[in-house]
């Protein structure tokens, strides 16, 4: 057992002996893992088709989600700056003076003013008032930036003097937020699903493959080729799936977005520039990231270089 050690110890020495260390040598190993990256996928043969097409069913669900997601944000982002504070005055308030303390508050853009009058007169055109005195307060509406900034503002328009209480659509808004939570909570899971499910495919792809070359890359052992000569092929491999499972998926995610930039016209909510781009390069990044991780995973586990 030791002379067959020491025999093969003594091939890989005069194999390595015989590698040129220059530039050209480099691009020749370069070339070779290319065909060998090549060679790996016609192997596979037809189960390629069945490998890209279920990548790409999930990446297509998942960039989906991701687009809704982006597009809740900046329905949330459009209704934040389109809310208003109601702000009550005092009978004796200077209005003009309050008026231009909340104006220096932070996360405020606009502050209008309405009469306790002109809400009257408001009110009595919307339903059947009894003719009694005007019990309305002068009131100022505050809009604000974002509805993330409308508990700080409430809790500072408290100490604005002049003013005697607030009001909001609290309703509105908290069901509005629970939606984006939820949202952006199933969007997290099933970037978790998509992660797992990626590396299981290309795990058992990448076995497959390996079982077949087993004695292949036995003999490359004996010769002493370097792991990393032998592992990058296979890695290659599998971020070949991703890629091309992302490319496949972008053509229904395009469709979706289509119908999501309707909706954005038709509600006259601004459509984010970077979120389609966003939404692309995530799901070719995910693609690419998840199944070279995969094609890693498997190499670890049944391939002992």
């Amino acid at each position: 057992m030791t002379r067959r050690n020491n025999r093969n110890q003594n091939i890989k020495q005069r194999v390595k002996s015989h590698i040129p260390k220059d530039w050209m040598s480099e691009i020749r190993i370069a070339y070779r893992i290319i065909i060998e990256t090549v060679k790996g996928v016609v192997r596979t043969g037809l189960v390629n088709i069945a490998i890209i097409t279920t990548i790409a069913a999930i990446l297509t669900i998942f960039g989906s989600i991701f687009r809704v997601t982006l597009t809740l944000n900046s329905f949330a982002n459009s209704m934040g700056s389109a809310l208003e504070i109601s702000a009550y005055l005092n009978q004796n308030a200077d209005v003009n003076q309050t008026i231009t303390a909340i104006k220096n508050l932070d996360h405020v853009q606009k502050v209008s003013f309405v009469s306790k009058d002109a809400s009257w007169k408001q009110l009595k055109t919307e339903i059947d008032v009894p003719d009694i005195q005007n019990p309305l307060p002068d009131t100022l509406h505050v809009k604000i930036d974002n509805t993330k900034n409308l508990v700080a503002v409430m809790q500072e328009l408290k100490t604005v003097n002049g003013i005697s209480d607030t009001s909001y659509a609290k309703d509105l808004v908290e069901k509005f937020e629970m939606i984006n939570a939820v949202i952006n909570t199933a969007t997290l899971i099933f970037l978790a699903i998509v992660c797992i499910l990626t590396i299981a495919i290309i795990n058992n792809t990448i076995e497959l493959v390996i079982q077949s070359r087993k004695e292949e890359i036995e003999i490359m052992r004996l010769m002493g080729v370097s792991n990393w000569y032998i592992k990058t092929p296979l890695i290659l491999q599998g971020a070949i799936y991703g890629f091309f499972g992302a490319l496949v998926a972008i053509v229904p995610i395009k469709i979706v977005q289509e119908y999501i930039i309707k909706i954005h016209e038709f509600f006259m909510i601004p459509i984010d520039p970077l979120a389609q781009f966003t939404v692309l390069f995530s799901v070719l990044t995910l693609g690419v990231t998840f199944s070279s991780v995969g094609s890693f995973l498997s190499i670890k586990k049944h391939l002992q270089v």
